[in-house]
């Protein structure tokens, strides 16, 4: 993979080493970040993937997304093809209903992007999802339900309102917004791994469904830090990078303190003069101007505020800054990874042989044995429609493995031990997304439990619970 960004050491850019060794010690203890890159200055001065996770694999950006849309709007803005004031009816015509509401026709395009469109839920609520609609016509979908307050007054954090600045931005230029960006945006940061899911229309749904890299989230960061020249080209308008990231609405109450901070055009606001992109389960990039410093990270993790305590707590003590320049070469990345099972490699149970048949379930696994690799891991054979599915789970390592017991066939690594001579339990990483199964089978006489939950979700975490009878050969 080549590289986007110059790289330098944190002497040399006036930065004590310590606590960006903290940095990366304190975000370990929370298990599940899966990268970390940290620039000062404009150059990399510390970096860490946690190994399976890697540096050349794009990773899922969830809400991330929403800032490369608003972006998009910027830009679209900055070329005439639309304003801020422009009526959502008069731009998407098709979709609107034949008799919209008073807020409906009030409706802009600078509420869709600080989410006071007048709704008082989400508008992305879809048949047991909460991400995306089902079927062909989202933009009528959404343009349909009731718009129960009136626009600019009332903040909701509502992914269809972006979905709608990408619907937008699709009729008005004739192309996909991916496909509008990539010139204007992408190819000049070099950010060259960059997928959109799109709708059943054809439309990337905008408020998600990003997947980019690590040091590609980097560059965006340092773009906006630098208030959207890249490499001496004004990619971005400096009058839209300064709106984007300022406190346009108020957006709390919340829980979480960073994020009660206000809401831009698609960009948070947090503690400390930062702002930054956000998505789901921990995807970042936060730039703080004050430090000259952007930060990006890569997570599978439910406390979101937990990570932003531990950069606060880190980097922003005076005697972090208190480093003379140096001249040092550049730094190589932290070995990190993420824990394997804990156990041993084998039980005393003799499975030879033996098949488990399971009982009915919705997701029509029908039976399970379990045998040992040839390298001393397990393996699991699932069947499933009539097939049967082997995947290996390695011991005291993270194996490569293709998993698609659950749906379409997935790249993961999984590993594996025997916390007790009765409980098998394992790991399964989805590579390039912040999901992970927690699998554990317990064995008694011949009766086995298998249990798969999952580290994060928008709904249920426990995504099987079934028994099953040994079968023996």
């Amino acid at each position: 993979m080549s590289r986007i960004l110059p790289r330098s050491t944190p002497e040399a850019e006036g930065v004590d080493p310590a606590a960006l060794r903290r940095l990366v010690d304190r975000l370990d203890a929370l298990e599940d970040v899966h990268s970390l890159m940290v620039l000062r200055h404009g150059q990399v001065i510390t970096e860490s993937w946690w190994h399976p996770h890697t540096a050349d694999r794009p990773h899922v950006m969830f809400s991330v997304s929403k800032s490369f849309t608003s972006t998009a709007v910027g830009i679209a803005v900055h070329e005439g093809l639309l304003a801020l004031d422009d009526r959502v009816v008069d731009l998407l015509p098709a979709d609107a209903p034949a008799d919209p509401g008073e807020h409906l026709r009030a409706m802009r395009v600078r509420d869709l992007l600080t989410m006071t469109t007048g709704h008082s839920a989400s508008t992305m609520e879809g048949i047991d999802r909460t991400i995306s609609l089902p079927g062909a016509g989202w933009a009528r979908a959404i343009l349909a339900q009731p718009v129960e307050h009136e626009p600019g007054t009332h903040f909701v954090y509502n992914t269809g309102a972006t979905y709608l600045l990408s619907a937008i931005l699709h009729r008005l230029t004739g192309e996909r917004l991916l496909d509008y960006l990539t010139p204007r945006l992408l190819a000049p940061l070099g950010i060259t791994h960059a997928t959109w899911e799109q709708d059943p229309d054809g439309i990337d749904v905008g408020g998600f469904g990003l997947s980019i890299t690590t040091e590609e989230m980097a560059a965006f960061g340092q773009l906006y830090l630098r208030g959207g020249v890249w490499q001496g080209q004004q990619l971005v308008p400096a009058e839209w990078v300064a709106a984007a990231t300022a406190a346009q609405v108020p957006n709390g109450p919340h829980g979480w303190p960073d994020w009660n901070e206000g809401y831009g055009y698609q960009f948070w606001q947090c503690r400390h003069g930062a702002y930054r992109a956000d998505g789901a389960f921990g995807q970042y990039v936060v730039v703080l101007p004050e430090k000259d410093l952007v930060i990006t990270m890569t997570s599978g993790l439910s406390d979101l505020q937990s990570v932003l305590d531990v950069v606060w707590e880190t980097l922003l003590p005076d005697d972090v800054w208190a480093r003379p320049a140096g001249t040092e070469p550049g730094t190589a990345p932290r070995e990190t990874a993420l824990p394997t099972p804990a156990g041993a490699a084998s039980s005393p149970l003799d499975l030879h042989g033996v098949t488990y048949e399971l009982e009915a379930n919705p997701h029509g696994l029908g039976a399970l044995s379990v045998g040992r690799a040839a390298d001393g891991g397990t393996e699991l054979t699932f069947t499933t429609a009539g097939a049967d599915q082997c995947i290996r789970f390695g011991h005291g390592e993270w194996v490569p493995a293709t998993c698609a017991l659950l749906g379409a066939p997935a790249d993961v690594a999984t590993a594996a031990a025997w916390a007790d001579e009765s409980t098998l339990r394992g790991r399964m990483i989805f590579l390039g997304t912040p999901f992970e199964w927690r699998l554990e089978l317990k064995f008694f006489g011949d009766d086995v439990t298998v249990t798969i939950d999952q580290n994060v979700a928008f709904g249920e975490r426990e995504l099987l619970r079934v028994t099953g009878k040994a079968r023996r050969d």
